[in-house]
């Protein structure tokens, strides 16, 4: 199998392809970590439908992290702009 692998799309192919679908699953890992993570009180951060959807479909919590990091630049943003005046 490996072989075909690396026949068929070559070794900076798959290299490039190895390389994706480790860091997929290590954004993937990531997200359902964010979204099962605890917070006040000790309930999860995500209800358990959104944890389920979150197992099922993997592209939802790697769209999740992005999603965060990006409310969270504008909340950083926002609360310098505060501080400044």
């Amino acid at each position: 199998m490996l072989k075909t692998f690396y026949e068929n799309l070559g070794f900076f192919g798959a290299l490039i392809l190895a390389l994706g679908l480790f860091v997929f699953f290590i954004l993937w890992v990531a997200g359902l970590a964010g979204i099962t993570l605890p917070v006040d009180g000790g309930k999860p951060r995500g209800s358990k439908l959104q944890i389920l959807i979150a197992i099922l479909i993997p592209f939802y919590p790697v769209f999740w992290i992005f999603y965060e990091m990006y409310r969270q630049r504008k909340f950083i943003n926002q609360k310098n702009n505060d501080l400044a005046t």
